[in-house]
């Protein structure tokens, strides 16, 4: 088992039995590594803050846009 950064993903290349080259993303493997958030929460939160943050400035800007499209 080999794990390589191929093709911007972060992958587990593996032969199968027959001897056939397979490859899977490391995060549906036990081979990736937990993330110091997913550590600390230890599964309690469903969102991390970034993602969360983002979330509210993409939903600003929508209300933005709507705002400026109401005086037409």
């Amino acid at each position: 088992m080999t794990r390589k950064l191929t093709w911007g993903e972060d992958r587990v290349f593996y032969y199968d039995p027959i001897g056939k080259l397979k490859s899977l993303l490391t995060n549906v493997t036990d081979v990736f590594s937990t993330d110091a958030f997913d550590h600390i929460s230890a599964g309690r939160s469903a969102f991390r803050v970034d993602d969360l943050l983002e979330l509210r400035r993409l939903f600003d800007k929508s209300k933005q846009a709507a705002k400026g499209t109401q005086n037409v």
